[in-house]
C-alpha cells in the first residue's frame, strides 16, 4: 500500500488528523518533563516506522515546532528517499569523521523539518550508533531543535534500536496490522521493558479499511493506567 507525506494542503485530511492525535499524545506522555527525543522502531521490517517518523515530523512542524529527523537505520536507510535528498553524506560519515554535525543536516521542502540522513551503509552500524560521538550528537541537537525523532532498525533483528533507546525520552513501537508476528511484538515490548526505557506507545499501521477496525491506532501509557486513542489514517 502506498505511503505519502502530509503536506500543508492536506491539513484537513484524515491522515493529518491522525498524526495530530499522535502528536498530541506524544506531547502528553510526560507530566513532569518534556518529551523531546524519541526513538521510533518496529518489531520487524516493512511495518511503516520510517513513514511514521516522517509524517509525525511534518505534523509537529505544522504546530510550530522545529524538528530534526535522524535516520539512524544505517542498515536500510529510508528518510532520504522520502524527502528526496542525496544520501552520499550523513550520519555514518559524521560518526567516523571529526567534523561539525551541522554540515550533514539538510533542509526539506517542509518548513520546520530538517533531516540528518543515514549516509552510506557502514560495516559496523551497531558500533557507530553506540559510540560516544553518537551520544554527544543527540545531546547537541536536542539543544538546537524542539523535537528530535530517531528512525532506527527493527528492535528484534539487531541491537541498534535498543542502544539508542537508552539515550532518549521515550520509544514509539510501530506494528503492521495483519502482518506483525504477535510473538515478535511481545518480544519487542519485553526487550524495551528490560532496558527500563519509557514506551510512549504503539502505532498500528496497515489496518484493512474493509474491516470494522480503525485504520490508525495509537495507545500510550502516561501512567500505570493505559490510555487509548483511535483515529483513521489513510497514509499507511
Amino acid at each position: 500500500m502506498a505511503y505519502s507525506l502530509i503536506t500543508l494542503e492536506q491539513t484537513k485530511s484524515p491522515i493529518s488528523e491522525a498524526y495530530r492525535v499522535l502528536r498530541t499524545n506524544v506531547q502528553f506522555t510526560s507530566v513532569d518533563s518534556e518529551t523531546q527525543k524519541v526513538v521510533v522502531t518496529s518489531s520487524g521490517p516493512r511495518e511503516g516506522k520510517s513513514h511514521t517518523v516522517a509524517n509525525l515530523a511534518v505534523s509537529m512542524a505544522q504546530s510550530g515546532k522545529s524538528v530534526l529527523i535522524i535516520d539512524a537505520d544505517l542498515r536500510n536507510p529510508t528518510q532520504h528517499k522520502l524527502f528526496g535528498m542525496d544520501n552520499g553524506d550523513g550520519l555514518s560519515v559524521f560518526l567516523v569523521q571529526d567534523q561539525d554535525y551541522r554540515k550533514y543536516i539538510y533542509e526539506t521542502t517542509v518548513p520546520g523539518v530538517m533531516v540528518l540522513p543515514a549516509g552510506p551503509v557502514p560495516p559496523n552500524p551497531a558500533e557507530l550508533v553506540g559510540s560516544k560521538r553518537m551520544k554527544r550528537l543527540i545531546e547537541e541537537v536536542s539543544k538546537q531543535f524542539d523535537m528530535v525523532l530517531i528512525d532506527t532498525p527493527p528492535i528484534i533483528a539487531v541491537t541498534d534500536a535498543a542502544i539508542l533507546a537508552q539515550e532518549v525520552d521515550g520509544v514509539i513501537l510501530v506494528l503492521a496490522s495483519g502482518e506483525v508476528n504477535k510473538s515478535y511484538a511481545q518480544k519487542a515490548k519485553e526487550q524495551l521493558d528490560k532496558l527500563g526505557v519509557k514506551i510512549l506507545g504503539a502505532v498500528l499501521n496497515k489496518v484493512d479499511m474493509n474491516t470494522n477496525e480503525y485504520y490508525y491506532y495509537y495507545s500510550y501509557n502516561a501512567s500505570d493506567d493505559t490510555k487509548k486513542k483511535h483515529t483513521s489514517d489513510k497514509a499507511c
